[in-house]
């Protein structure tokens, strides 16, 4: 990969993508997310497998490179954007919050729950070297988007005893009284996973805020405590 254009970088793993598609699999793959996206149908393992080298090499080089990411997010095909989040995920402590408006492009487009649950956490780590993610979490947890606020509600899913409680609470109070499923879900899943570090606090929570919660967030919530 080294010193190849972006483009070469982009074409090799397609190549490899389309070499390697299990066209049954790929059925499967698309139907599982309500035939919204085309599949190559490649397993996870098989995946990464594939771009595991330039990873590293992209590490070594410690500078994200937009440019290729741009061009397989605009691929029609499903694992091209699991590729970018990867990235993402491997180019986490290169990530400054001037570059949260390269991700937003990512978080407004192709949308669905896997890329939105894959986005979150990488904008939301931002946050541990620069503060003004959480103000920013704050605003997008009234966005008329409800993606944007599923982020706002999920970025600091297993941070554990790191957790900014009084964000998490300001967050989920701005989204009480939505009656979209991936909202309410979120909430659930965001205190659900707290509860594993802090039982006591979400306990009391819940407790705090029954009346206004959705059924479905107290029960995801509940579940541990």
């Amino acid at each position: 990969f080294g010193g190849e254009i972006i483009m070469d970088k982009y074409t090799k793993i397609k190549h490899l993508f389309e070499q390697n598609r299990d066209e049954e699999n790929a059925v499967k793959m698309s139907k599982y997310m309500r035939d919204l996206f085309k599949f190559y149908g490649l397993a996870t393992p098989i995946r990464k497998s594939f771009y595991k080298d330039l990873l590293k090499e992209e590490k070594v080089s410690k500078v994200v490179d937009w440019d290729f990411l741009d061009k397989c997010y605009e691929d029609d095909y499903r694992e091209f954007q699991y590729l970018v989040m990867d990235y993402l995920v491997t180019m986490q402590k290169y990530l400054t919050y001037d570059d949260v408006s390269k991700i937003f492009k990512y978080i407004k487009s192709k949308q669905w729950w896997d890329t939105i649950d894959g986005l979150d956490r990488i904008v939301g780590n931002i946050a541990f070297k620069d503060e003004r993610i959480n103000d920013l979490m704050l605003k997008w947890s009234k966005d008329e988007d409800f993606w944007v606020r599923r982020i706002a509600i999920d970025h600091q899913l297993c941070r554990k005893e790191k957790t900014n409680t009084e964000l998490l609470e300001k967050i989920i109070v701005n989204n009480f009284g939505s009656n979209e499923f991936f909202i309410n879900k979120a909430i659930g899943w965001s205190l659900r996973d707290y509860s594993k570090t802090n039982p006591k606090w979400v306990k009391e929570f819940v407790g705090k805020y029954k009346d206004k919660m959705d059924k479905l967030s107290i029960k995801e919530a509940s579940k541990y405590i």
